[in-house]
């Protein structure tokens, strides 16, 4: 090799090792607490139809791992986009497949929407202001999903139950956390799925944790709370198209997923 090849070749050196610090750097900053970059979000009128509604927040230091987003927009449309597809093959609900809003929990907009969604509940974090307009939507006939629910210390600082379970007493205090049971309504109100000790996991380690919060604490009235926790059903649909998961636990957990909108839309 001439002496130029090997210019070549030490500038090109030069430069990945440049792009491979500014990349750990990136990532240690984010791991910290820095900020990353938010998606753009351009939520469609409401025009009657189900639309899928997802909630932010401000993200908790530690929160912005995954490809540098704040923590409540993983999967973010893809998981719901894939999710509605499978609705409408399935029920004549006719839902909006061209729209996956997103919204603050404090805007008036969400009483328009009988289910929310909210991911890595570990860093969510949340205003009195905020706690206080979700806790009126919860009053008033909402249903809010979390799911892709990390056990502290899973994905680098922060995450975990401790900080929502605060969060929730905030808002609703005297709060009792039910595990749900396969017995639960809300498991045979479509599908009919008997089992939730074997449920698919995606990465987490151990068994899945499903619970919920009822109505003035009574498991004989309607859930406001559907908690996924040490689990990430949504990745299962995120990932369905890319052949990364195993059919037969990528349609297990489809089946939760209607289940789960089909108690919102009765109840």
């Amino acid at each position: 090799m001439g002496r130029i090849g090997w210019k070549k070749v030490a500038a090109a050196s030069v430069l990945l090792i440049m792009l491979l610090s500014g990349a750990a750097f990136a990532q240690f900053r984010l791991f910290r607490g820095g900020g990353g970059r938010e998606p753009d979000v351009r939520n469609q009128p409401y025009d009657g139809r189900f639309t899928f509604a997802r909630l932010k927040y401000t993200t908790a230091p530690g929160g912005y791992w995954y490809q540098g987003l704040p923590s409540w927009a993983h999967g973010w449309p893809l998981s719901e986009e894939n999710l509605i597809k499978i609705m409408n093959e399935l029920s004549l609900l006719g839902a909006r497949d061209d729209a996956f809003n997103v919204f603050a929990l404090d805007d008036p907009e969400v009483f328009r929407y009988p289910l929310t969604y909210i991911t890595e509940a570990g860093w969510w974090t949340m205003t009195d202001e905020e706690g206080a307009a979700f806790r009126k939507y919860l009053m008033k006939g909402g249903l809010v999903i979390f799911d892709d629910f990390k056990v502290a210390g899973d994905f680098g600082p922060g995450g975990g139950w401790d900080g929502f379970e605060e969060n929730v007493k905030r808002m609703l205090p005297g709060v009792r956390f039910f595990d749900l049971k396969p017995s639960d309504q809300i498991f045979h109100c479509f599908f009919e799925i008997a089992s939730l000790e074997n449920f698919p996991q995606a990465y987490n380690a151990g068994r899945p944790v499903f619970r919920g919060v009822y109505q003035d604490n009574d498991p004989s009235k309607r859930l406001l709370m559907i908690i996924n926790y040490n689990t990430d059903i949504s990745q299962y649909w995120e990932w369905s198209g890319r052949g990364l998961r195993p059919f037969d636990d990528t349609n297990e957990a489809y089946k939760l997923g209607v289940n789960y909108l089909i108690y919102a839309l009765t109840h």
